[in-house]
């Protein structure tokens, strides 16, 4: 049997889809054919995620070739996957997690670690910081209050490229995708949960099939990690339940240890002026209930006013483009 695995065709994404065929060649196999699959978003490399219209562009044609059976299963990073899938297709394993936490790159800093006192020391009051996240700047406008926040988008090469040459002081990225493309080095900094709570979902690569391949499914079960995908299962159901979804700013992250769940999760304005906490505990064989009671948590402090007001924003916003 061999399946064929539909990718976006950037270099962190060759390497998730060669990593699943990896394991299913190694635990269920089966061979793999890797199928490049060019998306809406990665037409329009310079837009922001918001002006292009959301994550759904970066999945869309792949999940179409999905339905219409031109591939047999797609690999995300699940961070990116609109937490709402098309009906048909579902997420049937995941990858165990690399570090979920984000990571501060400064310019021309190969191999040199900084804790944080001293980041802020090396970054000054006013420092220009590269990031397209609203999740990360809201998070990180707490941090650095003097910071100017400038979206970067292209392949991580190019985007090491601009922080060399200048056009940022620092750059904030999902430190998985560092470490995946052998750019350990790179990371200056990381930044701990509590101080920058993830997104749903970063550090995990997802699996996604249609849902009524058995065939499929049976392959893929073979190399799914539990924990890794019950901890996806509780961030996504926080984000689920709020009603949130792409460019929004909401952290969720779960820590799962001892066959318990862990589960932090944070929701703010888009200045960062608001912010409200809910942290979580409960059983791994729970995650959607663990992800519902969080955003339960969230919602009785406000955050449904709160991304309200977000929507309002990001509706003015995609009003107003040509």
């Amino acid at each position: 049997m061999t399946l064929r695995i539909g990718t976006r065709g950037s270099e962190l994404a060759l390497y998730q889809a060669n990593a699943v065929a990896a394991q299913l060649r190694a635990k269920a196999g089966v061979d793999c054919e890797i199928v490049v699959i060019k998306t809406s978003g990665d037409k329009l490399a310079e837009a922001t995620v918001t002006q292009i219209g959301g994550k759904r562009l970066f999945v869309k044609e792949i999940e179409d070739a999905l339905l219409a059976g031109e591939v047999d299963l797609a690999v995300h990073s699940s961070k990116d996957m609109p937490v709402v899938l098309p009906d048909g297709l579902a997420i049937a394993g995941v990858l165990p997690r690399e570090d979920a936490r984000d990571a501060v790159v400064l310019p021309g800093a190969d191999g040199v670690t900084l804790s944080f006192e001293e980041l802020v020391v090396q970054l000054g009051a006013t420092p220009r910081i590269g990031t397209s996240s609203v999740r990360r700047t809201a998070q990180l406008s707490r941090l650095f209050p003097g910071a100017t926040f400038l979206p970067i988008r292209g392949n991580l090469g190019t985007r090491l490229r601009k922080l060399d040459d200048g056009h940022y002081d620092a750059l904030v990225l999902a430190s998985a995708g560092l470490i995946r493309l052998e750019q350990r080095a790179r990371i200056s900094t990381l930044l701990p949960p509590a101080a920058c709570v993830p997104a749903p979902g970063q550090g995990i690569i997802a699996v996604e099939i249609r849902s009524a391949d058995r065939r499929v499914a049976g392959a893929v079960a073979a190399i799914d990690d539990e924990p890794s995908r019950a901890a996806l299962e509780a961030e996504r159901a926080v984000v689920t339940s709020l009603g949130g979804g792409c460019q929004m700013p909401i952290g969720a992250h779960a820590e799962v240890a001892g066959g318990d769940i862990s589960l932090t999760t944070v929701v703010l304005s888009l200045d960062g002026a608001r912010a409200i906490r809910a942290e979580s505990r409960g059983p791994m064989t729970e995650p959607h209930q663990l992800g519902i009671a969080a955003a339960e948590d969230l919602r009785s402090q406000g955050a449904e006013q709160i991304l309200a007001e977000v929507q309002r924003v990001h509706a003015a916003v995609e009003g107003i483009q040509p």
